[in-house]
């Protein structure tokens, strides 16, 4: 009887853990000073230059060990960005790139995550730059996870992925003597991004 008790109680624990499933994912909001969004495009064909944008808002969802019930989505002000030169940002906030006054915003809207193990992977989304939406796959690794002095449980993690920046209807240039363009089409995308876990 004692026996026949242990495995009912066995059984029972089996059955909980399986209705239970998986771990919900924890809702994080970026951090913005501790996060950056940039980006680096070829000048000239011989050099890189680069920028990032200041003002944007994001979240992700996020458990440890369960890629599956991962996502994140970001919102991105176009007229934000910076390259610290203003004749140069004023250019790319016009008509022939970003044109901020059509398109204020660029945002990204995950699909998908797949780990290769535990620290390194790839992030599928959306892509909308230009008003033009594009399906995307970013080099993912995550950084760790650390609870910081004042209580606030935190996750940081970097991705980068490489578009052409004509997909998204960017195709404003002009060509060198040489032959070569004034701006490159491959623009590099950077993501650091750090969150805190947001308090029930």
């Amino acid at each position: 009887m004692k026996m026949f008790r242990m495995t009912t109680a066995a059984a029972l624990l089996l059955i909980t853990l399986a209705v239970a499933g998986p771990l919900a994912a924890a809702e994080y909001t970026i951090d913005l000073s501790h996060s950056t969004i940039g980006f680096q495009v070829r000048h000239l064909a011989i050099s890189k230059t680069t920028g990032s944008f200041g003002d944007y808002t994001g979240s992700f969802s996020y458990v440890a060990g369960q890629p599956a019930n991962w996502a994140c989505q970001t919102t991105i002000q176009a007229a934000s960005i910076n390259t610290n030169n203003e004749k140069r940002d004023e250019h790319l906030r016009s008509e022939d790139f970003l044109d901020v006054a059509k398109f204020p915003t660029l945002t990204f809207t995950s699909t998908g995550v797949a780990m290769a193990n535990e620290s390194e992977g790839v992030l599928m989304g959306d892509l909308t730059i230009h008003g033009i939406t594009k399906p995307v796959e970013l080099e993912l690794e995550l950084l760790g996870e650390v609870t910081d002095p004042w209580g606030n449980e935190r996750a940081g993690f970097s991705a980068t992925v490489k578009i052409n920046r004509k997909d998204f209807g960017l195709t404003y240039n002009s060509v060198m003597e040489t032959g070569g363009l004034v701006v490159g089409e491959e623009v590099k995308i950077t993501l650091e991004i750090e969150g805190i876990k947001n308090k029930e």
